[in-house]
């Protein structure tokens, strides 16, 4: 489960946004983005890529368009992506987008062990889904989203949530972007090795204190292929 993530703006989230033509702002960076928050998520819209703002939960309550709290869906498991029941099982086949990122929180899920990950010299792109929404009172469309998570990456990740990691999407990969972006790419078999967990590139983990103060309370190590 990836909790908490940041957007902070770096060489590597310029890179980011070169290699995928697009433009992030100043709002759009946090040091500490929790389930609920208003998050950047890249979409298709036509023959351009565009930076929406979204709601980071996917079931959003019909009447006010705030988080549903009766149902976690700030992730969508990769399990249930192809359950015609599940919430995610549209918006993977009709919806994707990516979601910017410099590191992310993941939590042991004892309330008290959790730690920093990064990409090495990488910014992140998370693998996520999106729904539209109608505000029926001004008539705009509202945005919300959700990160898939994969199963865990044992045993490298025993220690850190043995219970699941989030996708990652090599933006570098523009065949892949190109794909996972288009809302009228259906063949989601395609898909289907993204959703074994692996190490892409090396990632940095550092234990922290408290999680929404991103505090470094050990040396960092690296996870590797």
């Amino acid at each position: 489960m990836c909790g908490r993530f940041n957007l902070i703006d770096s060489p590597q989230i310029q890179w980011l946004c070169q290699t995928l033509g697009i433009s992030l702002f100043a709002h759009h960076a946090s040091g500490d983005i929790a389930p609920g928050s208003t998050i950047a998520i890249v979409r298709q819209q036509g023959n351009e890529r565009v930076v929406s703002e979204a709601i980071w939960w996917l079931m959003l309550d019909h009447d006010t368009l705030k988080p549903n709290y009766k149902y976690a869906s700030f992730n969508s498991r990769s399990d249930k992506l192809h359950s015609k029941r599940a919430i995610a099982y549209k918006p993977y086949r009709e919806s994707r987008c990516l979601i910017p990122a410099s590191a992310f929180v993941e939590g042991l899920g004892d309330k008290k062990t959790y730690h920093k990950i990064e990409l090495e010299d990488s910014a992140i792109a998370f693998g996520g889904l999106y729904k539209e929404h109608l505000d029926q009172n001004t008539g705009e469309v509202v945005y919300s989203a959700s990160i898939i998570t994969l199963p865990p990456l044992s045993p490298q990740w025993d220690a850190i949530h043995p219970k699941s990691m989030p996708l990652m999407i090599d933006f570098e990969d523009a065949e892949l972007v190109a794909k996972w972006l288009d809302p009228a790419f259906h063949d989601v078999e395609e898909f289907a090795p993204l959703l074994q967990p692996k190490v892409d590139k090396p990632m940095k983990v550092t234990r922290i204190g408290k999680p929404s103060k991103w505090d470094p309370v050990a040396d960092s190590f690296l996870i590797v292929a």
